[in-house]
């Protein structure tokens, strides 16, 4: 099975189909948040510390890390960011520009192998930042849009996706490097958006066995309730072959349905996660059980389960 593989200084993280659902936080992004973007053009990134923190806290194994502010030096501000992150956290990062200067500034502080947010299928876009992938050997977001734009036909998509696939294998980037994201359509727009992109995600995993992340928001755009939403939307989207996403992990909905996805589809041995997640703590005062777990009751449960 493929495996994409991101590091940083001291952890490690692996994307997989029988791996554990990876969560890449997304909040340290100034896009919609203006006074995140006015700090951090001024250089105070003492937001960006606490959205780090916070982010792993609540479970995120990799973090997003965008610079995007009009009219500022985003290579400076992003390169600045990687670092100031990597010192406070010990999560893999993401590096997110549409600017290849600043992806690249970000890549040369970086300490690990990162994953860069993103390439497309413009030519253009192939030719200026794949050669930066196999550089600095990081891995990819394979967006599956080109010239064309972004087409409702998951068949299209697919075919963007597997030219860049193709294409970053003639710069010597192995296939289980590309994390292709299939792009999330908002369902309130597009009926049966969800039914396409699964469509699109067992033919991503099956023929071109690519691990798959997205923008898992998208799905709920101008809808009411949309964390109800994005919690029944994400478990179906990991049945269905995708294996991380770009999100917010300080929604709970959310935490609690891809834990329990990762329980269903059998990544969560022996329901561990699940267990330290959301195990109540003991009372205080009590006695710790020698049977290793559970009281009374719940010993006496086990034995009439058994009888």
């Amino acid at each position: 099975m493929t495996e994409t593989v991101i590091t940083s200084e001291k952890r490690k993280v692996v994307i997989g189909f029988d791996r554990r659902f990876v969560m890449i936080g997304e909040r340290i992004n100034p896009t919609g948040r203006k006074l995140l973007a006015a700090e951090m053009a001024a250089g105070d990134y003492s937001r960006v510390v606490a959205d780090a923190l916070a982010q792993v806290e609540a479970g995120a194994q990799m973090l997003d890390v965008n610079a995007g502010i009009p009219l500022a030096d985003e290579p400076k501000i992003l390169a600045d960011c990687i670092k100031l992150v990597q010192e406070t956290v010990d999560v893999p990062l993401s590096i997110d520009s549409s600017i290849v200067e600043a992806l690249e500034a970000g890549l040369a502080v970086y300490k690990g192998k990162a994953l860069v947010n993103s390439v497309t299928g413009e030519e253009e876009r192939l030719e200026r930042v794949l050669p930066l992938i196999k550089k600095y050997n990081a891995a990819v977001v394979a967006i599956s849009n080109d010239e064309t734009g972004i087409s409702e036909d998951p068949d299209v998509r697919y075919a963007v996706a597997k030219k860049i696939v193709e294409r970053a294998a003639d710069f010597g980037i192995p296939r289980e490097d590309v994390v292709v994201d299939p792009l999330v359509m908002p369902v309130g727009a597009i009926n049966d958006a969800g039914a396409r992109l699964m469509y699109l995600l067992r033919r991503l995993q099956g023929e071109l066995k690519v691990n798959t992340t997205c923008g898992a928001s998208n799905f709920s755009f101008g809808l009411p309730n949309r964390r109800g939403l994005n919690a029944a939307f994400l478990p179906m989207m990991i049945g269905a072959g995708m294996t991380s996403a770009i999100m917010n992990p300080l929604h709970n909905e959310d935490i609690q349905a891809i834990l329990g996805a990762d329980v269903v589809m059998g990544h969560d041995p022996n329901c561990m996660s699940w267990i330290r997640k959301f195990r109540e703590p003991a009372p205080e005062g009590a006695t710790p059980n020698p049977e290793g777990g559970g009281g009374r009751r719940e010993r006496e449960g086990r034995r009439r389960a058994r009888g």
